[in-house]
């Protein structure tokens, strides 16, 4: 089973994600953990849908992040990187401002493949999406 590797730490993964997806969305790491990570992202109306709701890409892209980053974090020591192998999720609501948060815990931390499980959570405190994915482990 794989740890907690300590030289990935929030100010290393905000480093990382410069110039890509997750720092367009604006996802900030609040919390790393063995075996979990806390993401959160500010909802602004460049996040919304054309229907003026959060756009269910925005919210995937929050969880997706938050389970990629534990990932990372969690790689067995002679892994260099992972992919997503498959995704899903599950919208129970939605939001169309505040701060969304998005708790990754894992699931299954194998040798070839990692399964974590997220929770977004609305700014009501009411779980809006349930998301699982696959992670598949690169050497």
């Amino acid at each position: 089973m794989s740890k907690l590797r300590s030289e990935y730490t929030i100010d290393r993964l905000h480093a990382r994600q410069k110039g890509s997806l997750p720092a367009l969305l604006g996802v900030r790491v609040i919390g790393l953990e063995e075996g979990t990570l806390t993401a959160e992202l500010t909802v602004r109306s460049e996040l919304l849908a054309p229907n003026g709701f959060l756009h269910a890409a925005t919210v995937i892209g929050l969880a997706d992040t938050a389970c990629g980053y534990a990932c990372l974090a969690h790689l067995p020591d002679n892994a260099r990187n992972f992919t997503t192998a498959e995704l899903k999720s599950n919208f129970l609501g939605t939001s169309t401002q505040g701060t969304i948060r998005a708790v990754a815990k894992a699931m299954h931390l194998g040798r070839s493949t990692q399964v974590w499980d997220a929770t977004v959570i609305a700014p009501d405190g009411k779980t809006m999406a349930l998301f699982r994915c696959t992670q598949m482990v690169l050497y």
